[in-house]
């Protein structure tokens, strides 16, 4: 299927990916006052933290959070642009792929992952 070396690598990236969904939902449950978006906040935050976690048990702390962090945070301006119809300027997209970089680069430069 994959090697075992890229099963934390991919419990980050789906723990990233979850960020993005709490942090939409976050959004749509207008301060937790509506309910469907409320849970699915809370679902997908138990969730990403517990992949996160997952992931941590073989990759380094520093790496493991900057890459999480850095999905969630280039995946809630991609998802506010395209859905919400949230404005992201020339700059904003380059300081972006910038982030995009670093997390390539963070992956491309980490030791191996222990199985």
């Amino acid at each position: 299927m994959y090697p075992s070396s890229m099963k934390p690598w991919i419990l980050l990236t789906v723990a990233g990916l979850l960020e993005v969904v709490w942090a939409t939902g976050l959004k749509q449950s207008k301060g937790f006052t509506k309910l469907a978006p409320s849970v699915v906040t809370v679902t997908a935050m138990l969730a990403s933290f517990y992949l996160l976690a997952m992931a941590m048990r073989t990759l380094p702390m520093g790496i493991s959070y900057t890459v999480w962090v850095g999905i969630g945070a280039v995946g809630a301006v991609v998802v506010g642009a395209v859905f919400l119809g949230e404005r992201v300027t020339p700059l904003q997209a380059l300081c972006l792929a910038m982030i995009i970089l670093g997390i390539v680069g963070l992956k491309l430069s980490a030791a191996p992952a222990s199985a």
